[in-house]
């Protein structure tokens, strides 16, 4: 019922992890947190670029602030999805707000990359901010809680655009308690807090499980939060530092476009960029 991800595919606690293989559309996780900030400390994620993906953000605790090149400035707070689109070409930037590191805080979410379809690779870039209250819950009998980010599941859809059939949600789950996950043409879970019983297999926290097509029960061990997400594959990928194409060029291209100063900038944030990697050597 469980298989792993296989050669090419490694999770790391509050790292990123970057997959040869996708789940659904998805072909990137990132865990970050929960990290306690100290007065004075805070997250500086310096403007770089992305083509060919939308980026999905969503925290648990505390607040990045976004900024990007179509001129977006924003919070993001928990328990809201931000969309970036980045199509064709973008640049974001994600700090911490002055008043906020002065006083130190916590930070704690996800942000996952989502593969746009072949016809959609191109399309203009675009930004999608869904506030909290905004992203459809279920209350089960059994006191599971469910948020669903994108897509439908549970009878419920979310308010935010997917552009290939995609699925993402969110379940808090009391110890011993069961539900029925529906089946998708591909799916994994990420256990955030816990541990699930997934048939006759265990998943542990920080662990991403692919799951066998068809409905899957699964028992909480101690309250457990997960996510799951999936979808219909979109078709290879390539994937060099923040660029995601269907066609090698089209990556070589905007890394060439990115040295060359032809991004367009951050306003509020022009003053600083993360140079193109040394290794992007192709």
């Amino acid at each position: 019922m469980v298989k792993s991800l296989g050669d090419g595919f490694t999770v790391r606690r509050a790292l990123p992890f970057v997959s040869q293989r996708s789940v659904g559309p998805w072909v990137f996780f990132d865990h970050f947190g929960p990290v306690d900030y100290d007065p004075g400390e805070g997250m500086d994620v310096r403007p770089h670029p992305h083509i060919g993906i939308a980026t999905v953000t969503y925290l648990f605790e505390g607040e990045i602030w976004h900024r990007d090149s179509l001129g977006n400035s924003m919070p993001i707070h928990p328990g809201a999805i931000n969309l970036m689109v980045t199509g064709n070409g973008m640049v974001h930037s994600e700090r911490t707000r002055d008043t906020l590191r002065a006083e130190g805080y916590r930070l704690h979410g996800l942000q996952l990359w989502l593969a746009l379809p072949d016809h959609e690779e191109e399309r203009d870039a675009s930004f999608h901010h869904h506030p909290a209250d905004t992203i459809p819950v279920r209350a089960l009998p059994n006191g599971a809680n469910i948020r669903i980010m994108m897509g439908s599941a549970f009878d419920l859809t979310s308010p935010v655009e997917t552009f290939s059939e995609t699925v993402y949600y969110e379940v808090d789950l009391p110890d011993g308690a069961t539900i029925d996950l529906p089946s998708a043409t591909e799916a994994a879970i990420y256990v955030v807090e816990g541990a699930l019983e997934i048939g006759d297999a265990t998943s542990d926290p920080f662990i991403l499980s692919v799951l066998t097509p068809g409905e899957h029960p699964v028992t909480a061990r101690g309250r457990t939060r997960f996510a799951v997400v999936g979808g219909d594959p979109v078709g290879k990928r390539f994937m060099k530092w923040n660029f995601v194409s269907s066609r090698r060029e089209r990556i070589r291209k905007a890394a060439e476009a990115w040295r060359n100063g032809d991004f367009p900038t951050v306003p509020g944030d022009e003053s600083d960029f993360i140079p193109l990697p040394e290794t992007m050597v192709f």
